[in-house]
């Protein structure tokens, strides 16, 4: 992708995303930074002698105990289908089906909230405000995501942001015609068209999702900007 390259090296922390050891304890044994995404990481170490991390819950502490599948707890940590899950309940790390592993809300300070369950499905509420329909099989985890304060950071200096593999933008305003729609003219010259991207397509207001691919699963939209 244009403006990205160079950064820090990282080295990846598998994630234990799916929580399938069912019945087997664990204990939070540290709470870890993790450079491949914003939300804090936890270690845990299982009773059977295994180790591994997940994604560590908002108000989960160290020393904290944990556990998976249907005979567990309703806990900030717990793991366990959407079945037993009561309605109001915050959770993340979603499957959006049974065994795939959660996909969603898994980013830091997110979470999604159950609404309303109809035979074998449950309705709940994106971290966008769309409402949408999962299996009652599949799993997510109590509580909301760790770190709500990553929105708020602030860099402070350029090389930080270098350190994360963002290179500088240049404005289209300032290239040439051959480089950008925006490019050319005498001075600093207005841009006098809808704003697009490098290769035309619009910048604002234009639309990301496929018409032809509208999902199903979906009851309620998410609203526009600017809207509630």
């Amino acid at each position: 992708m244009r403006s990205r390259g160079g950064g820090h090296k990282r080295r990846y922390r598998v994630i234990d995303f799916g929580r399938a050891k069912d019945g087997v304890p664990a204990r939070v044994v540290s709470r870890e930074y993790d450079p491949n995404r914003s939300s804090w990481i936890m270690l845990l170490h299982y009773s059977d002698g295994e180790k591994r991390y997940i994604l560590a819950p908002f108000s989960l502490e160290v020393g904290g105990k944990v556990e998976a599948g249907e005979e567990a707890e309703i806990r900030v940590g717990n793991a366990m289908s959407l079945r037993r899950i009561p309605l109001g309940a915050i959770v993340h790390n979603v499957e959006l089906t049974p065994g795939s592993r959660g996909k969603v809300a898994r980013s830091a300070g997110t979470s999604a909230k159950v609404i309303g369950k109809e035979g074998n499905r449950v309705h709940m509420r994106m971290p966008s405000g769309e409402v949408r329909i999962f299996g009652a099989e599949c799993r997510a985890t109590i509580g909301e995501v760790s770190n709500p304060d990553h929105k708020n950071i602030k860099h402070g200096k350029a090389g930080r942001v270098r350190h994360l593999g963002r290179r500088p933008k240049v404005r289209g305003v300032a290239m040439n015609p051959v480089d950008h729609p925006h490019g050319g003219g005498e001075g600093r010259a207005h841009v006098g068209r809808p704003q697009v991207s490098r290769t035309g397509k619009l910048a604002k207001g234009g639309r990301t999702r496929k018409k032809n691919k509208r999902s199903n699963a979906c009851i309620v939209r998410r609203a526009g900007k600017g809207r509630r």
